[in-house]
Order: C-alpha cells, then structure tokens, then sequence
C-alpha cells in the first residue's frame, strides 16, 4: 500500500507541513513543521502544530521521525513540542553543521552552543536510506538555497523544501549565507532526473499571478515542461544569470531574524539568561552586508 500523505498550510508564512504515514503499521514521518510566533509580541503558540496532533491521534499514528528539509529562514520549527508530545527522531542533513557555524558567529552565539549538529537526533548523509514503518525513504542533499538542503524520497514522491517551488512560480533564492545559484541548479537537475511522474511535495506556496488558491502538489513532468526558471532547455548559466538578478531586488522574509537562531537549534530557544528569561538577538547592520 502507498504513503499517505497528509499536508497542513500554515497561511501565517505560506509552509506546508507534511505528515506522511504507512497505511499498514501505522508509522509515520511529519516533514516541515511550524511554531506560531507572533513577531510583534514576541510569542510562541502552538495551534498549528496541534492540528497536526490531532490528526496523529484522530489516527492512531505512530511518529518515528520529525524531518528538516533545512534551516527555514521564514517559520520556527515545532519540532521539539512535537517531540515532547509523541515521540519521533528529529533529524536534518549532515551539513546543518556549516549553517550552525555561518550563524553562529552572526549570532555571536553563547560559549556552550555546539556547532556539530547534536541538537538533532540524526543527520543524514547524502543517499542515506530509512524506513518509516514499511516505508522506503532516502535523503538526497539538494543545496543551493542553503548548504544544508536535502530533499526526502519516500517511494514515489519527493519533499523538496524550498528547492523548488510550484511550476508557475520558480524556484528558491539563493542569496542568504552560503546560498549558490549554481550549485541550487545541479540540485534542481538531480531531482528532474527521477521519473516524470513522480509526485513533488512544495515547502511553500505563495500564489502565483493569475492563480487564486494556494498549492503544493506537482509532479517532475509538470516542473520540467513549466517552471519558469528550469523547464527543459534552460542552461545553467542563464539560470544562475537570471536568479543571481532576481535575489539582488528581494527583500529578507519577516521571520528571517528569529527564524535561524531558533532552527538551527533543532527548533529550541536559545538558553535563558541570568534572569530565567528567554531572549531572541537582532544582529544590527550585519546579515545581508
């Protein structure tokens, strides 16, 4: 029996998350999951990530993996309220390590915080295969966005984080700390490579002009005959001409500042300080210069 799959859209930053579940143990994997954060009061809330409980219940779903696509730039992760409520492994790429170490510094992050990638239970290396009850996943680092980019391959479908968006849309920028327009087109290739029929799981989804409600369901034929940025025929070097030009003119997503700091502590807050509180830093002047 296949995956089922189940998609969450949280409005508030336009991500999908994903549970993905094996219809015969009942095992499953959430991919992408979102924290309600309220930027103007600086408060965290978990609705979202409860409708997802919900269904996991409503379900009877084993959880044994609550999977990273990357260090998003735009949402906080649930990963750890979702942890501490069911269970499951939260893992990302191996190369989560160089993002711990790009921020770190931009973060001027405290003594104690590891840039090894430990606040994860697992790091997956490139081509590592899994299971998710009889379920056969791999992982398949795709960067260029950030370098910790992976794509998850469970039997025919593919979650490509923000490497790729909807046909009618384009593709990821590739212009944060260690993004490359050259090296997002190779992983972009890799994924076209699979079968034309293989079903794409989008990360995020903004509407493009002329379409009035939101999507995330594509397959690799739709991508290779629309995408405006990588439909066949396009070349890398016009791709990498044409994206390097359309990040000069993007402005930072909203949620950039609290996004990473969190996310690259596999979803925890930074430690609280001296007087038992939690605070988030603003790096004035410094990201993007």
């Amino acid at each position: 029996m296949s995956a089922k799959i189940e998609a969450f859209f949280h409005e508030a930053t336009n991500t999908v998350c994903y549970v993905v579940s094996d219809p015969a143990t009942k095992h499953a994997a959430i991919v992408d999951s979102c924290l309600d954060f309220d930027m103007a009061a600086a408060r965290t809330q978990t609705t979202h990530a409860d409708q997802v409980l919900a269904y996991i219940a409503a379900n009877d779903l084993t959880v044994d993996w609550i999977l990273e696509t990357h260090v998003h730039a735009d949402h906080l992760s649930a990963a750890p309220y979702l942890r501490d409520q069911i269970g499951g492994k939260v893992a990302i790429g191996a190369r989560i390590t160089e993002v711990q170490h790009t921020f770190g510094d931009i973060y001027n992050a405290e003594t104690g915080f590891k840039r090894d990638g430990s606040q994860f239970d697992h790091l997956f290396e490139d081509g590592e295969t899994f299971m998710i009850g009889g379920l056969e996943a791999e992982y398949l680092s795709t960067p260029g966005h950030t370098p910790a980019c992976g794509s998850y391959r469970i039997e025919d479908n593919i979650f490509v984080g923000d490497t790729l968006f909807m046909p009618d849309f384009g593709t990821a920028r590739c212009d944060f700390p260690g993004g490359d327009a050259r090296t997002l087109y190779r992983s972009i290739c890799r994924i076209l490579n699979h079968h034309p029929q293989t079903t794409l799981w989008i990360c995020h989804d903004y509407k493009a002009p002329g379409r009035d409600e939101f999507a995330w369901r594509t397959t690799i034929g739709a991508q290779r005959d629309a995408n405006p940025h990588v439909h066949d025929g396009v070349s890398e070097e016009e791709f990498v001409q044409m994206r390097e030009a359309k990040d000069a003119k993007l402005g930072p997503p909203k949620l950039l500042i609290p996004s990473i700091q969190v996310n690259m502590r596999a979803g925890d807050m930074p430690p609280a300080e001296d007087n038992g509180e939690v605070y988030l830093k603003v790096p004035v002047n410094v990201i993007g210069r």
